[in-house]
């Protein structure tokens, strides 16, 4: 099957996506009246998310049938966005696994609907939550989950990547794999002051250094006399 975004129609009656339980696939967490946006389209019209141990499924309120979901092996990035020049609302953005085209080639904003092949070029997902505080919640969920789906190409020593985007209001976080995060603007995120480095206070370090080099320079001032026989 095709990475990234596909269409969701696998709903039961009472309106919530048939899980895969033979992959042991669990539900998580439930959002109401959440939107997404689709690459540069606008936001679709406030649906239901369903968060599993596998993907991120996407159910309309308003369209019944109409759903998308997504691996999280094919979110390659994850990030809390709160600034308005970046986007007019508060929101959850994914990048995701795509082919080759852009985002635009997915389809115009006055198209109804988007066909498969449109769904597999859109490289960018915007989640709206009806009560924006949730949203850092929401991105410790994306995290557990991503934890749990690690990518079979990536070797084990092979660490993701955090950073904390001082861009983003009230401290914003990205998790995403090391090349993607290579990729991002270095002003979109701020790296540890310079002296700390988680917990680690280098300051103390030179601090210890320089008290240490002062007591090997006194011990050879005491050891030079002991040499010359006085």
């Amino acid at each position: 099957m095709a990475p990234g975004l596909k269409r969701f129609t696998d709903v039961a009656g009472d309106g919530t996506p048939l899980l895969d339980g033979a992959s042991g696939e669990e539900l998580v967490r439930v959002e109401r009246a959440a939107s997404v946006a689709l690459g540069p389209r606008a936001p679709e019209a406030p649906g239901t998310l369903f968060v599993t141990t596998r993907r991120v499924i996407w159910l309309s309120e308003a369209e019944k049938g109409k759903g998308y979901s997504v691996d999280f092996l094919d979110i390659t990035l994850h990030a809390v966005s709160r600034d308005p020049e970046a986007y007019p609302s508060p929101c959850l953005y994914t990048q995701l696994e795509a082919e080759s085209g852009s985002d635009e080639d997915a389809g115009n904003l006055d198209s109804e609907a988007l066909g498969d092949l449109q769904l597999a070029k859109i490289a960018e997902m915007r989640i709206i939550l009806s009560d924006a505080s949730q949203l850092d919640s929401l991105f410790d969920v994306f995290c557990q989950c991503a934890g749990l789906n690690p990518d079979p190409n990536v070797d084990e020593n092979e660490e993701n990547s955090w950073f904390h985007g001082e861009d983003m209001a009230d401290g914003g976080w990205i998790h995403g794999d090391e090349h993607m995060a290579d990729a991002i603007d270095p002003e979109f995120f701020t790296a540890n002051p310079i002296g700390q480095n988680d917990g680690y206070d280098l300051n103390s370090s030179v601090l210890e250094l320089q008290i240490n080099d002062q007591r090997f320079e006194d011990a050879d001032e005491e050891q030079v006399p002991r040499e010359n026989g006085h």
